[in-house]
């Protein structure tokens, strides 16, 4: 009798000890350490490192996406690596390297593929997300045999992926209801140099920016027989453009209500876009060329970071007056932002400091700073339930 005892009381000790060490995913995150080729593992609740996973390959352009259960963030590297890393055991799942050069990448609808976007060669590659097993290839072919660059990668409804073709200016939209065989819909002519897109948080409309050309290419996915339409194709003509530092990035999600903010090419001005007519609103003056231009989840707030030599400020748009509300400083070669789920904080990468600041979104106060080396993009698995990111 007294060994059944001692021997349930292990147990329940046993199952106590198990419990403290559970860890739930939706607060984590993962911060891209581009030249060490590694990334940290962290909490954005307790504004904490869990862990640093290195041997991920060249991040100096990578990107992140996260498996629908949160456990999971594939690591898009520059180098065509993909990455499988499990949030809860702190280590690579898997690796593989599909490319030689890739861009992003996105995961689908019902979360079993992922697509990565790529450089060299031109074209898309689609993969299991439980084995990263190739199950399509997708060339990226125009005029005969030649291939473009591939850039705007998103994930649509109805299991589909959509993006650009730098080289060739057009659209391509893949279902992948069937992996074996993606049914492809090309659009063409859409503008030069296509160089980003993004998704309405609807996943109704794809709107690609246009590197050789003013303007921006619109396709309403609910209504693709209209074709692809140019909105603001007559902005900055009779303006002389500056040298772009950094191409600026349209993957932020920078829409709020009825209105959707853009980083100006080769200006120091964030365009604001009624999106129900598709016409200029409004140019706010910046310090600097935009980089990212992100709206708090809630829509109240546009955050705006810069290229270079202007990439150590911040500037904060209020979106209820369309006018800037706060200036910050982090520090040097500020890369990235990152919303915690509801909007109340941000975290914020600045790269030549080696570290990661925390922002308060309401009062602007610095909450934490974390130790980084060289940090670029951070990512949040709340990502895992929207569109397009």
């Amino acid at each position: 009798m007294f060994f059944k005892i001692s021997l349930i009381s292990a147990c329940l000790l046993c199952g106590t000890a198990v419990a403290e060490n559970l860890r739930a995913t939706g607060d984590l995150g993962v911060v891209i350490e581009r030249e060490q080729g590694s990334a940290l593992l962290v909490n954005s609740s307790h504004r904490t490192v869990l862990k640093r996973v290195e041997a991920l390959g060249d991040l100096s352009h990578a990107s992140v996406v996260f498996s629908r259960d949160q456990r999971y963030a594939f690591v898009f590297g520059r180098d065509g690596g993909l990455t499988k890393i499990d949030l809860l055991r702190d280590k690579i799942d898997k690796r593989i390297v599909q490319a030689g050069n890739s861009i992003g990448g996105a995961i689908s609808q019902d979360g079993s593929l992922i697509a990565v976007s790529n450089y060299t060669p031109g074209g898309v590659k689609v993969f299991s997300t439980e084995t990263l097993q190739q199950v399509a290839d997708i060339p990226a072919l125009y005029q005969g045999d030649k291939r473009s660059k591939v850039v705007g990668l998103v994930d649509a409804p109805g299991q589909r992926f959509v993006f650009s073709l730098f080289d060739a200016g057009e659209i391509w939209v893949v279902d992948l209801n069937d992996p074996q065989n993606p049914q492809i819909q090309k659009f063409q002519d859409i503008g030069k140099q296509p160089y980003d897109a993004l998704l309405s948080p609807d996943g109704r409309y794809y709107i690609a920016g246009l590197f050789g050309e003013n303007g921006l290419a619109l396709l309403d996915l609910w209504r693709p027989e209209l074709n692809v339409r140019r909105i603001l194709a007559d902005y900055g003509k009779q303006d002389d453009k500056l040298p772009v530092y950094k191409m600026p990035h349209l993957e932020g999600w920078a829409m709020a209500g009825d209105l959707m903010f853009v980083p100006a090419i080769g200006h120091h001005e964030v365009l604001v876009i009624d999106k129900r007519e598709w016409n200029l609103v409004k140019r706010i003056p910046v310090l600097g060329q935009p980089v990212f231009v992100m709206a708090r989840p809630d829509g109240r707030q546009i955050w705006v970071n810069f290229a270079f030599p202007d990439n150590q400020h911040l500037q904060i748009i209020d979106v209820k007056d369309l006018s800037i509300v706060q200036s910050l400083q982090p520090g040097k070669a500020v890369l990235h932002m990152e919303f915690t789920p509801r909007g109340e904080e941000v975290w914020v990468s600045v790269r030549d400091e080696d570290r990661v600041m925390v922002y308060d979104t309401d009062d602007f106060s610095v909450k934490a700073r974390l130790n980084a080396e060289k940090p670029s993009g951070i990512f949040f698995t709340s990502r895992a339930y929207k569109l397009g990111l």
